[in-house]
């Protein structure tokens, strides 16, 4: 009796490893979409990025920056 206990609780506990294994594997990446939405989000973060950098003021101030650190932190 004891051990056809244990055979059916290990048997349970092993089904339900399997179950959360194949649960992980099918939800181990991203699909298509998922991809081609974090590139555009990538994208566009991207061009803000550049539109900031590339502004008058912040070039101004990274030539400033440059500038100061070229001519010794003066």
């Amino acid at each position: 009796m004891y051990k056809a206990v244990r055979e059916a609780v290990r048997v349970r506990v092993v089904g339900a490893l399997m179950l959360r294994v194949r649960a992980a594997r099918r939800d181990a990446g991203m699909v298509t979409s998922e991809y081609a939405v974090g590139i555009i989000a990538a994208v566009a973060f991207a061009a803000v990025l550049y539109k900031v950098v590339t502004s008058g003021q912040v070039q101004a101030e990274l030539q400033q920056i440059v500038g100061r650190a070229l001519s010794g932190g003066a």
